[in-house]
């Protein structure tokens, strides 16, 4: 039971860390494109400069 209940743990670590290693990225991309973050929503730079 206890070796279930580790891998249910691990498992929901794993899928955690994958979930903020994917919005850095996402940031990160936003970012270099000259877009800007908000609340987890890129706005690209043609929408800011309308």
């Amino acid at each position: 039971m206890f070796r279930l209940l580790r891998t249910l743990i691990l498992v929901m670590f794993a899928f955690v860390a994958g979930m903020l290693y994917e919005r850095q990225g996402r940031q990160e991309t936003c970012e270099a494109g000259g877009g800007l973050w908000i609340e987890d929503i890129c706005l690209a730079s043609e929408m800011i400069n309308e």
